[in-house]
């Protein structure tokens, strides 16, 4: 699960018991090496089913740049966002070309700037009451016509451990929140499929899904801009 090179018990629960920002400030130099980063073929089959190539791509929530990379195959010029000022400078250190802007991208400060818009494994760190701002915020970054991208699998069956691991880590997530402060959101299962689409469309995207070819059921959702 963690590599040598990744976060001790120690660190984890030092940040697990911070603010979001300041937790993912605290762990940024070791992220790469936890498993809480988007593994590599799930990046790769997202690149090879985008429907590019693309000019301006924004990655949000781009955290130490893995999906910037991502951007980087199918557009010409690349930006990410995110709020942890340590997550940042990780994502300079690994992508000098892309732009880096620091924002709560809950009010993102763009307004028709992209043509692509990419997000991973970022979500579950927005209660379900929080989606239509970032999915708004997004809406206005991108030019008419741009593309909203990002992977999503299917719900582990009730009989695996994946399901009752993802359960198991929401329960202490929410037993956390619930007695200390300030809280820190990272929930598994908060982002089903069916919600995601009623927020999207709401924000007035157009919503489809494309299979991805991994192991398992995953899709890449594209909300377009009319």
């Amino acid at each position: 699960m963690f590599s040598p090179q990744g976060p001790s018990l120690r660190e984890l629960t030092v940040q697990a018991l911070s603010s979001v920002e300041r937790g993912y400030d605290l762990l940024a130099p070791k992220f790469d090496h936890t498993p809480f980063r988007t593994p590599s073929v799930i990046l790769d089959a997202t690149a090879s089913a985008l429907p590019g190539p693309f000019d301006r791509g924004l990655d949000v929530c781009c955290g130490t740049g893995a999906g910037l990379a991502v951007l980087s195959r199918v557009c010409t010029s690349v930006t990410g966002v995110d709020f942890s000022a340590g997550m940042l400078a990780q994502a300079r250190e690994a992508h000098p070309e892309a732009a880096l802007v620091r924002a709560d991208v809950r009010a993102l400060p763009f307004a028709g700037d992209f043509d692509l818009a990419v997000t991973f494994g970022a979500l579950g760190h927005f209660l379900p009451a929080e989606r239509p701002a970032v999915f708004e915020g997004v809406y206005r970054a991108l030019r008419p016509g741009g593309l909203f991208a990002f992977p999503i699998g299917a719900p582990p069956p009730l009989t695996s451990f994946a399901h009752w691991a993802t359960l198991g880590f929401d329960v202490v997530m929410r037993v956390r929140n619930a007695v200390w402060r300030p809280p820190f959101v990272m929930y598994y299962r908060t982002s089903p499929l069916p919600a995601l689409s009623v927020d999207l469309m709401a924000a007035g995207f157009s919503v489809s899904t494309a299979g991805l070819d991994l192991p398992g059921r995953w899709q890449l959702v594209l909300a377009r801009k009319p």
